[in-house]
């Protein structure tokens, strides 16, 4: 991996998608010995979250529809993360996974401004709310994963700048889990690897070819040794 410069991004989140909330937490405390909690719902995406800290001020998503929000008639925006694809469905019947990842866009560097310079390579940036936390995410509007030449599946990174002054990771309950590297597999991998060279994240993710297909894998470190999520 190339190494960070003063106008590289950082890693924000890691996101497990889930059918249910429920699911997703027993997956990661399985996985990591720690449940994930907190977190809330998002009105305009009608899905809601739990979080869990990891070391340095990343933290861990478990995203899920939210059966609340489900059947309201008047809000038709195609959700996240690819929420509402019938293959995220699909591979979500075999149970939570590790889907997408989240780099922060920092100031003074602006978000918006940066996708309305290249609205080919940045996804619209959509406000959004949880609680009294503010931020904007880059979503495309049919609510796919990123993608730069037709290649993204999960491996490009959504965008994201906090316009609170509290970051969530402020707000969780500290833990030991480091994440020790975040690497990924894609049959378009050249493509991957030219797109985080040029939003300035390649040093954040080891993208490497595959016959087979896109995958994100976390490592971490915890105080009962190596763990993986996938």
């Amino acid at each position: 991996m190339t190494a960070p410069t003063a106008h590289s991004l950082s890693l924000d989140h890691l996101v497990i998608s889930a059918r249910t909330l429920d699911e997703g937490v027993q997956y990661v405390a399985d996985r990591l010995g720690v449940a994930p909690a907190g977190g809330g719902a998002h009105p305009l995406m009608r899905t809601h979250n739990r979080l869990l800290g990891l070391w340095g001020g990343v933290y861990l998503e478990v995203i899920a529809i939210d059966p609340q929000a489900a059947a309201d008639g008047q809000n038709t925006r195609a959700r996240l993360f690819a929420l509402d694809n019938p293959a995220t469905h699909a591979r979500l019947e075999k149970g939570p996974y590790l889907s997408h990842w989240v780099a922060r866009v920092e100031r003074p560097k602006q978000l918006a401004t940066w996708q309305t310079q290249y609205p080919r390579r940045i996804a619209p940036v959509v406000p959004m709310t949880r609680g009294d936390l503010r931020w904007g995410l880059t979503v495309p509007d049919d609510g796919a994963f990123p993608a730069w030449q037709g290649a993204g599946d999960g491996v490009l990174p959504s965008l994201i700048q906090w316009d609170s002054p509290q970051h969530p990771s402020q707000r969780l309950e500290p833990t030991d889990i480091a994440l020790k590297k975040l690497k990924a597999v894609h049959p378009q991998a050249e493509a991957i690897v030219e797109q985080l060279q040029w939003l300035g994240a390649a040093h954040l993710l080891d993208v490497q070819p595959t016959d087979g297909a896109p995958a994100v894998v976390a490592e971490f470190e915890t105080s009962e040794g190596p763990r993986t999520l996938e």
